[in-house]
């Protein structure tokens, strides 16, 4: 059998990283994406082909489309046809009231997180669908447990974009289960990473914690574990869902 090959997006830090390493211990053959942050890929990278296995950076900002097709190409003539794809890559901002938002604070904010993940789904069923002459596989989306929660005083412009990107599961799940792709999300609540520090609150996640029914933070290695499970065999009838990894937040 071929191995499995995935491209994680976004994949040199936080979520992405996590999975991108659990991934290749369960066999996979990694493509860790990054936009900027080479050194933190690189890494992720050696880590991986230190523990034996296979794993190579792809530079490009999902943003853009020109890129995102060129890092498709990489992967194919790296590590073969994909069958697995995880749409970590997103962005928050600082703390706003949508009185106080820029269009291009929005454009960047929608440009990412929702238009960067339909490019690289698309990319990806073209190589995955039985349609396309594909063998199948699974895609699973970073959403947020923001979609559900709105982010008030805070970015609901970012919330907004992960209920996006809710929706687009549900639609893209009905739209290819007949041709061997299963399609799923992830809603993550308040996990431990860099990506507060970004947008301007490093201490957020710690903060919150007492708000979460089970009062902690989750792991990113929780979050990893999730999708892992939704990409793997044994969640071989689940597509469609909308999985939160909240602490019951």
């Amino acid at each position: 059998m071929n191995q499995q090959v995935l491209l994680v997006t976004g994949g040199g830090r936080g979520i992405g990283a996590a999975t991108a390493l659990l991934a290749a211990r369960r066999g996979y053959a990694v493509a860790v994406n990054y936009a900027s942050n080479s050194l933190a890929a690189d890494e992720t990278v050696r880590a991986i082909r230190a523990a034996g296995g296979k794993a190579i950076a792809v530079q490009a900002d999902v943003g853009d489309e020109t890129q995102v097709m060129a890092m498709f190409e990489q992967v194919d003539a790296k590590l073969g046809r994909l069958t697995a794809l995880v749409n970590s890559a997103g962005v928050v901002d600082v703390r706003a009231r949508v009185d106080e938002m820029s269009a291009a604070r929005l454009e960047r904010m929608f440009r990412i997180n929702v238009i960067g993940s339909f490019v690289c789904a698309r990319e990806a069923v073209r190589r995955m669908s039985t349609r396309h002459g594909g063998t199948g596989g699974a895609i699973v989306n970073l959403s947020s447990a923001a979609s559900r929660l709105g982010s008030p005083e805070q970015y609901v412009d970012y919330a907004a974009s992960k209920g996006a990107i809710d929706t687009f599961t549900l639609g893209l799940a009905k739209e290819v289960a007949d041709e061997g792709i299963r399609v799923n999300a992830v809603r993550p609540g308040l996990i431990e990473t860099e990506i507060h520090a970004s947008g301007g609150m490093p201490d957020r996640a710690a903060q919150l914690a007492p708000s979460v029914p089970m009062k902690r933070t989750g792991s990113a290695e929780e979050v990893a574990n999730a999708i892992v499970w939704l990409l793997s065999d044994e969640a071989s009838y689940t597509t469609m869902a909308l999985l939160d990894v909240s602490g019951g937040r």
